[in-house]
């Protein structure tokens, strides 16, 4: 079930931002994000990324993915157009809410944001056709240091809104392994400060 802010609390670390909208008869202006502390007073991450990815039709899932360190990402994900499923899973080991999924979800007509810190795998499903999804991040793209695990684990038992037989996944997607064959990550591992480059973007999973 998507998370009810009544009865469930969100992972620690994990935030739901409510974004201001300024609206008159033209439509609405909306700041994405700004550098300012967060309603508990804590100040998001730097963010050196922007990415954006189109899902065509309902019942795409992209994910669960994450990055290990030292490319570690934090992630800021706001609904454009449509709407998803948004799905986060704890991967900190220690953690009380290690390996339980919590399900937001977002869409453009209500201007939220999820913040998902490092330590947390990450995907969605699309709700509606042309769903566009923005969400920045705290690393570059790292290939080497990509992960992910299966969005299907039944360990997870992760209520998606579709069947298994209705969702499509990408074919890398659908060889991600089970949490529990996952190895230990540190997560305390000094980040790789980000620098700057002007070659072409590399091909990545989303």
């Amino acid at each position: 079930m998507p998370y009810d802010p009544m009865t469930t609390p969100l992972p620690d670390g994990v935030k739901l931002i409510e974004g201001r909208r300024f609206g008159d008869n033209r439509g609405w202006f909306m700041e994405l994000h700004r550098r300012l502390p967060s309603d508990d007073g804590a100040l998001l991450p730097d963010f050196c990324q922007d990415n954006v990815s189109l899902t065509s039709q309902p019942a795409v899932v992209r994910g669960l993915h994450f990055q290990r360190p030292p490319h570690a990402q934090a992630k800021l994900v706001t609904v454009l157009a449509g709407a998803i499923l948004d799905v986060v899973v704890d991967l900190r080991q220690g953690s009380s809410s290690f390996g339980r999924p919590t399900a937001v979800h977002l869409a453009a007509s209500s201007g939220q944001h999820l913040f998902v810190p490092v330590g947390f795998a990450h995907g969605f499903c699309a709700l509606q056709p042309e769903t566009l999804v923005h969400y920045k991040v705290s690393a570059p793209y790292a290939p080497t240091s990509e992960g992910g695990i299966a969005w299907d684990d039944p360990d997870l038992g992760i209520d998606w809104p579709f069947t298994a037989a209705e969702i499509l996944v990408s074919d890398k997607d659908a060889l991600l392994p089970r949490l529990r064959d996952l190895a230990p990550i540190d997560w305390q591992l000094p980040r790789q400060r980000a620098t700057a480059t002007t070659s072409q973007p590399t091909r990545r999973r989303a």
